[in-house]
């Protein structure tokens, strides 16, 4: 099967359907019309085979992460997300990896409102890309820029349960099966927190996707700030599976330096805590306050336990190139 047959294949008509795509799939480039007072936010991710993934995991797996990791990527800007393109490099032609690919790349688009509208294929090792493309307001984004001292600093959801998942994986700690089962669908199949980001445009001040890790990550916004953070361990919210492994003498390093949450992080004015409080509740999403924006200091991130700096964990966030 030529290239164009698999793209014509798997990767034609997969997701929700748009009347501002002008041209999707067929042509050499898409062709998409943004709505007045609206403008486009752009974000690509890429997966590779033994950086990202293990060999075994399953294709329906991958296609879902791959797509959720993007739209986190909206979600932290507050974006509506429309469309994606995705590209493919493959060792070899597996037509069943492919149609499970692509089965659950086209049902996890529709459910979140993209359409799938160009592509790439190629042969090599097994590489997995995809460009994201959603709307925002004119007028309204959530950066990393904009915190300011005396800010409320927030998470939504647990923290920990997919770096402690991948632990458990390469066996580095010990977990009861029911536990490793909870903590690896957290790994596996994240969930982009898109309701929550697009509601608070114009609550928060500045914010971002956890990917690599909250401090790492946070370390992002107090350099575009121009701010530091203080973070109060114990608010830390955590599962009942990580809940079981720090009673058994784990620590709370996955929590605050694990990757692959893709929850969100972000700050707001003390002013708006009732708000943020009411719509958590509205959109049944978990959010937690867990510290403050402070001046600049010598450590961008300062953890506290009960008021005082946390005894010395492993702290090291994920990095491509270290």
């Amino acid at each position: 099967m030529s290239e164009f047959s698999v793209i014509e294949q798997y990767c034609t008509a997969l997701g929700a359907s748009h009347t501002e795509t002008d041209l999707g799939v067929g042509d050499d480039a898409a062709v998409v019309t943004v709505p007045p007072a609206m403008r486009l936010a752009v974000s690509v991710d890429s997966m590779v085979e033994g950086v990202h993934f293990y060999p075994h995991t399953k294709p329906a797996d991958l296609a879902w992460k791959l797509l959720t990791v993007n739209l986190s990527d909206m979600a932290a800007m507050g974006a509506v997300p429309k469309w994606a393109t995705v590209t493919l490099t493959m060792p070899n032609e597996d037509h069943t990896w492919l149609a499970d690919f692509s089965t659950e790349l086209g049902r996890a688009a529709a459910e979140a409102g993209v359409q799938i509208i160009g592509g790439d294929t190629t042969r090599g090792p097994l590489n997995l890309s995809l460009t994201i493309m959603g709307l925002l307001p004119k007028d309204k984004v959530i950066s990393r820029s904009g915190a300011m001292v005396g800010d409320d600093l927030y998470v939504s959801g647990t923290l920990g349960d997919a770096a402690l998942a991948l632990a458990a994986i390469e066996q580095r700690v010990a977990l009861s099966a029911e536990h490793q089962c909870a903590v690896e669908t957290h790994l596996h199949r994240p969930q982009a927190q898109l309701a929550l980001g697009q509601a608070l445009l114009g609550l928060a001040s500045a914010g971002l996707d956890i990917s690599d890790g909250l401090l790492g990550d946070l370390t992002h916004i107090a350099k575009a700030s121009k701010v530091s953070f203080e973070i109060d361990s114990e608010a830390v919210p955590v599962s009942s599976a990580y809940e079981a492994y720090l009673d058994a003498g784990g620590d709370l390093s996955f929590a605050l330096a694990g990757g692959d949450d893709y929850h969100l992080v972000f700050t707001a004015p003390t002013q708006h805590r009732s708000v943020i409080d009411s719509l958590a509740t509205d959109l049944s999403v978990a959010v937690t306050r867990i510290g403050r924006v402070v001046p600049v200091a010598p450590t961008p991130v300062l953890v506290l336990q009960n008021g005082k700096p946390a005894p010395e964990l492993n702290l090291s966030s994920f990095q491509h190139f270290e």
